[in-house]
């Protein structure tokens, strides 16, 4: 599995030098949660942040939009040269061309998905989206426990790419920990987005290197 630590998670006070830590660790990529206080009832950053940090990290930068109209922050995030970008299904009601345009603009399209949302609801853009963010929390706040539901869901997504041989990667995003890194291994996650965990680990590169060696 892929690393990437999410930057709600850090002292935003020490951006420039969370953002070292991070790439040090041997992480992926960092992960942006950006959230306009009305889809979720928190307010973090914008993509003038993002651009900062741009210009103190390499590594590929992931946003994961939870914002009521995320059309609308999509040229400056590709501005800000951010490699991936996800939006909820729950705030689009055009799903498909939203993803088209977010890969028009250079930058892999991914689809967001509540914890009680069904996957039915993005069963129509699974061959359009380049990966899809399975929520493992409730949506808007950093440190919360993984709701255990969620991994019935997360056999069914990985059984449905088989099924209709679909290549879109699934990412995983919320009370990630050392103790259920190889289950979702198992299941066939590709990308653990880690806050806590990883933030408050003794080691920040033992942390990595366990997501990197999980198997079932």
């Amino acid at each position: 599995m892929k690393l990437a630590p999410s930057i709600l998670a850090a002292d935003l006070a020490d951006l420039k030098g969370e953002l070292a830590s991070i790439a040090l660790s041997g992480a992926d990529m960092v992960h942006f949660d950006v959230m306009d206080g009305h889809f979720v009832p928190n307010l973090t950053f914008g993509a003038p942040l993002i651009r900062a940090a741009r210009a103190h990290c390499a590594l590929p930068f992931d946003v994961h939009l939870m914002v009521t109209d995320p059309g609308a922050y999509l040229d400056s995030l590709a501005e800000a040269r951010v490699a991936q970008v996800s939006f909820h299904t729950e705030a689009e009601r055009y799903s498909p061309r939203l993803i088209r345009h977010v890969t028009e603009l250079g930058m892999a399209a991914g689809i967001a998905v509540n914890p009680q949302t069904p996957l039915s609801a993005v069963g129509e853009v699974l061959p359009l989206a380049s990966f899809v963010l399975v929520m493992s929390v409730d949506p808007g706040f950093a440190g919360q426990e993984f709701i255990s539901t969620v991994w019935d869901k997360l056999d069914a997504l990985a059984e449905w790419r088989a099924a209709e041989a679909l290549s879109f990667s699934i990412a995983v995003d919320g009370g990630v920990t050392l103790d259920n890194l190889s289950r979702l291994a198992a299941i066939g996650v590709d990308l653990a987005v880690a806050g806590k965990a990883f933030f408050t680990a003794p080691d920040r590169s033992a942390f990595a290197q366990a997501v990197h060696r999980a198997a079932p």
